[in-house]
């Protein structure tokens, strides 16, 4: 060994595995959820979001979330479609003072 190495053995970037060990990180068990489309195709109800949102998304492109918690970018009329249970369920609790 040359001169220019001689205690270089004790720094953890030249001999990584002599030192302070290492951990092992457990991703933690996330329990399965109900999937939910947010593509807008495998969901055909007409969902419940404020008229300003839903003309910002016209504009802007970006996403909007329904009452139920449904995130997507509308882009069909929701007059074709049935009202989503969720949706109405939390609409009526609550009242129809939320601008919708």
């Amino acid at each position: 060994m040359s001169a220019w190495m001689d205690g270089l053995d004790d720094d953890p970037l030249f001999a990584p595995d002599s030192g302070g060990g290492t951990a092992v990180l457990e991703r933690p068990v996330e329990e399965e959820q109900e999937q939910r489309s947010n593509d807008g195709e495998g969901d055909r109800f007409a969902h419940y979001v404020s008229r300003e949102r839903i003309a910002e998304s016209r504009l802007t492109g970006r996403p909007v979330v329904a009452l139920c918690g449904k995130v997507w970018v509308p882009k069909h009329d929701p007059k074709n479609y049935p009202v989503c249970p969720e949706c109405k369920r939390i609409f009526e609790e609550y009242g129809a003072g939320g601008g919708f």
